[in-house]
């Protein structure tokens, strides 16, 4: 049987190594050139880029690359250049949003692949024939599509992959159709600047314009102004209804711009879904434990399994972000043998030790410190702070660029969490 794709976002080439080694299929990122994550700078170079498609493919792995911006005339030409350079470096694909780069593409690069961006907002058979037609080989289909319309597509064109998002932020409007970043700020959504204006606190004004009077809306303690803040998308409690549908060829993750261990978790959390899917096995509790560990503006299941007018809690109107249920103290180096401190250790703090899936921890109790296993979990106690240049301190804090000795070799990108204190 065919597994379902997971695809993870790789905003950086760490991030895409961590992505592939938590569990992903493949993943989606670019150079920033017509990529609609420009506004958090260059995500690789051409040649970091490469790099990366190198290390995928040498592990049987996948890399798409976004070329799904809306450009202007006079970033024709610097397109055509841009997606001939990407089409040298081998990828397994071109994610694009409209029909006219659509076309280019299929004149330019007709062995390459080519998936319609969910910018494009495909909801019914129709606009996905419409693309079909043109050469996409795969529609990743507008967020607030639903899972019946999804059997529709796919029952009248069997031939066509189609991709759903399962996780990440969710736009207050169909992706990309937003203007309110353009209006206040002059940084355009669909062409990869959006300033999430959505999540800022607003204050409620009535006006008389007969009057010219203005009043301020007093809003009770509490009640908050998110008014367009939607919440984090999360689907891992219903992935055996998407995948008993049949008609999903790969789950995706949002989230190039977030942390690496964003990038780890929830590929982690998401190859245990399908993997256990496919053992029948499914224990959704375990799943939200990992999710549940990172930031996140509350969690919705969306649309995919309700319709639009059947929900209204999918928007965080007191909040814009909170705390997961974890704070990440240390990152493991790529060596296995250290790791950097990312928030702070003092010598027996009791660490959780988040490795990649299927890796395996040594128990181990010696000068340095123990890893032991309770309830199923790996634990890390240091009994002294041992800097590789042999100096030994009594705390480490995150910006302390010291890597830290490990008791024993550790899977690289592992990552030591601790619970946050709510109290």
């Amino acid at each position: 049987m065919q597994k379902v794709e997971l695809l993870s976002p790789a905003g950086t080439l760490e991030k895409l190594k961590i992505a592939f080694s938590f569990g992903a299929d493949a993943v989606y990122g670019g150079v920033s050139h017509f990529s609609l994550r420009i506004r958090s700078g260059k995500e690789f170079s051409i040649e970091e880029f490469g790099e990366g498609i190198e290390y995928a493919h040498a592990r049987g792995k996948k890399v798409y690359v976004t070329i799904n911006g809306f450009p202007f005339n006079s970033q024709i030409n610097l397109l055509k250049k841009h997606i001939i350079t990407m089409a040298k470096l081998k990828p397994d694909a071109f994610i694009v949003a409209t029909p006219g780069v659509l076309k280019l593409c299929s004149e330019l690069v007709p062995d390459i692949p080519l998936h319609l961006s969910t910018q494009a907002n495909v909801m019914n058979v129709l606009d996905a024939q419409v693309y079909y037609d043109m050469g996409a080989t795969r529609i990743i289909t507008a967020r607030e599509i639903s899972l019946k319309d999804l059997v529709a597509i796919k029952k009248e064109l069997p031939d066509l992959e189609l991709e759903v998002f399962v996780h990440g932020s969710m736009c207050f409007a169909y992706s990309g159709r937003c203007l309110i970043s353009t209006l206040q700020s002059g940084r355009v959504a669909n062409r990869g600047s959006c300033a999430n204006d959505c999540r800022f606190e607003y204050e409620m004004y009535a006006a008389n314009p007969e009057t010219g009077t203005l009043f301020r809306l007093e809003e009770d303690e509490g009640v908050g102004t998110y008014i367009m803040n939607a919440k984090d998308l999360n689907l891992a409690s219903h992935m055996k209804e998407i995948l008993d549908s049949g008609v999903v060829d790969s789950v995706k993750i949002e989230g190039r711009t977030k942390t690496a261990y964003y990038a780890a978790t929830t590929a982690k959390a998401y190859k245990m879904v399908i993997d256990d899917y496919y053992e029948d096995k499914i224990d959704n509790e375990k799943y939200q434990y990992e999710l549940e560990s990172l930031q996140n503006r509350g969690y919705t299941d969306a649309y995919l399994v309700s319709r639009p007018f059947e929900k209204n809690d999918t928007q965080s109107l007191d909040f814009s972000m909170q705390l997961g249920t974890h704070q990440v103290s240390a990152q493991v180096d790529i060596d296995g043998t250290h790791f950097l401190c990312k928030y702070k250790i003092l010598p027996g703090d009791e660490l959780e030790i988040h490795a990649p899936l299927q890796s395996k921890i040594e128990l181990i109790d010696n000068e340095i410190g123990s890893i032991y296993e309770r309830d199923g979990k790996f634990y890390l106690k240091l009994k002294q702070l041992l800097c590789k240049n042999k100096k030994i301190l009594e705390s480490v804090h995150s910006g302390n660029l010291n890597p830290i000795t490990l008791p024993i070799h550790m899977p690289p990108y592992t990552f030591l969490r601790v619970p946050v204190n709510f109290g």
